[in-house]
């Protein structure tokens, strides 16, 4: 198995509240394959810590995180690192198993895990929230957004039809959900808090301060009623389809990356990371210059 050899993560704790910090600010918080066991594992640390009531989870740099890794230089795609769930070493298989079996694992699986955290768990968002980002975002109970952070979903770009983790037509209603995906655009924290998407929006000089005071005034209230109350509202989603529905949608998430493989030779469409963040820019400046 691979040996994590960077800390991707940072943790510490401030009286009842741990903090956990993505950390790659040279890549805006990319997802690699480390990143994310280490993030499993400071999550299972909070767990075992009786003294933490409430985990935060924030992003160093400028950016809370853009998205799974798909072009950096640590990208590691191929890698072996002990499994979290039940499935099988995506390393071992070819094809579309290799990528169903690992996305299962670190995607699906792991933000699914996350959201039955039984302790509350909040994101502090500034900057870009991205593709994976939203998922890593959308697992947390409470959402806490500085006024300059953006949200936007632009795998349609790539050929896929939204992100492994679907969460969007339970995130914002159903048709803004559809106009978020279709165009890709980025949606402002204004937008997302007015969507229900979000709890609050705060100035960016006052994001933590805002988030500290709103994660220690829950680690107040009695853990049990937190944790129940919780579980039963993620309960309710999941009658309501949430997890069904995510399933049937991850399954058209890997039939359209096996439609791009086999057409264009590239389970992502033809994108790399640098084209899409150049797509992405050349849209904004041209809504710029429209106003």
């Amino acid at each position: 198995m691979t040996k994590h050899k960077k800390d991707y993560i940072k943790y510490e704790v401030k009286g009842p509240v741990s903090i956990i910090t993505l950390n790659r600010p040279d890549y805006s918080n990319a997802q690699n394959g480390a990143m994310t066991y280490q993030l499993d594992d400071a999550f299972r640390k909070s767990m075992d810590d009786e003294a933490v009531k409430v985990i935060v989870l924030k992003g160093a740099g400028k950016h809370f995180c853009a998205g799974h890794d798909i072009g950096t230089p640590d990208r590691d795609l191929d890698k072996s690192y002990d499994i979290k769930s039940m499935w099988y070493d995506h390393t071992k298989k070819e094809g579309g198993e290799f990528y169903y079996a690992r996305e299962q694992e670190i995607y699906l699986g792991m933000c699914r895990r996350w959201r039955e955290i039984p302790k509350p768990t909040i994101a502090m968002v500034h900057g870009a929230c991205i593709a994976a980002g939203l998922a890593l975002a959308w697992v947390c109970d409470l959402i806490i957004a500085s006024e300059d952070s953006f949200y936007s979903d632009p795998t349609l770009k790539m050929g896929l039809p939204g992100i492994e983790y679907f969460g969007h037509p339970f995130e914002l209603n159903p048709r803004i959900a559809k106009e978020f995906l279709f165009l890709g655009e980025r949606i402002t924290a204004e937008r997302a808090y007015q969507m229900g998407m979000v709890n609050k929006v705060v100035s960016s000089n006052k994001l933590e301060e805002e988030t500290m005071e709103i994660a220690n005034k829950i680690a107040d209230i009695p853990s049990l009623a937190i944790t129940l109350t919780k579980q039963s509202i993620n309960h309710i989603q999941d009658l309501q389809g949430h997890r069904t529905g995510m399933d049937a949608s991850f399954g058209y998430h890997h039939f359209a990356h096996t439609h791009n493989d086999l057409v264009g030779g590239e389970y992502l469409s033809g994108f790399d990371a640098k084209k899409l963040k150049k797509k992405s820019k050349d849209q904004e400046d041209k809504k710029e210059n429209k106003t």
